[in-house]
């Protein structure tokens, strides 16, 4: 099992990889007159990396388990 500090780490990665992903300048870059399975290519791209980001978190929130998350919001407060 991952250490905490790691699983962090992949979590602000993944929020901030996805975030820049979803900017306007490289969103831009998929706007074009492609189709894909009678969708436009950005709106493709868009829901395409929404689901990976969310096959992302499933994954980490996963291997941090329930006692690691409680543990974490408790170190917070």
């Amino acid at each position: 099992m991952p250490s905490g500090s790691k699983l962090r780490g992949g979590m602000l990665l993944l929020t901030v990889l996805g975030a820049l992903l979803m900017m306007p300048p490289l969103a831009y870059v998929f706007d074009q007159d492609l189709v894909h399975f009678g969708v436009p290519q950005v709106v493709f791209y868009l829901f395409a990396l929404w689901l990976v980001l969310i096959v992302g978190t499933a994954v980490l929130a996963h291997k941090a388990g329930p006692d690691d998350i409680a543990a974490s919001g408790e170190a917070d407060r």
